[in-house]
């Protein structure tokens, strides 16, 4: 059984405090609308969805629950400064080969798909805003998933698969 998992980065978001409470901006909100689109054109049927608690990642969130017909689940544990090893474990107590979409921040997105590729989650690649990374894996552990592209907001085009 290969899994596929949707890591996703908030859109852009307006300066502030506290932090839990940034809004998006209207840049930002364009942003989650295209990738939503472009997540709508990824077979992701039955899919799982779950977001930050802050509410940049639960705007960024809508849209994308909206496009695959599903509701998004909170998930405490994907703040930008949490664990991508406690991430990673909660990955692996999953059942079945359902498609996840986690909608979360930097540094964790970063980390979290180096940890899961690289099996070490100090070299972190970079996320623009509402960038989706797409990874397979057998099993959600250090090291054992595949990078199948990292696409952006830029990267598509209206009307393509992307």
């Amino acid at each position: 059984m290969t899994g596929r998992l949707f890591l996703m980065r908030h859109g852009e978001a307006v300066p502030g405090h506290p932090d839990r409470e940034r809004k998006l901006s209207d840049r930002g909100l364009a942003e989650a609308e295209r990738m939503a689109d472009w997540l709508g054109r990824q077979a992701l049927e039955g899919a799982r969805l779950y977001a930050s608690p802050y509410l940049r990642a639960c705007q960024t969130a809508s849209p994308v629950a909206r496009t695959l017909g599903v509701e998004p689940e909170v998930l405490p544990i994907i703040t930008p400064d949490d664990s991508p090893a406690v991430v990673c474990d909660w990955l692996l107590s999953l059942e079945g080969d359902i498609p996840i979409v986690l909608v979360s921040h930097m540094p964790l997105v970063g980390a979290l798909t180096a940890l899961l590729v690289e099996g070490r989650a100090d070299r972190g690649i970079a996320f623009p805003t509402a960038a989706v990374a797409e990874l397979e894996s057998e099993v959600w552990a250090a090291g054992c998933a595949r990078l199948l592209r990292l696409t952006a907001p830029h990267d598509i085009r209206r009307g393509s698969g992307g």
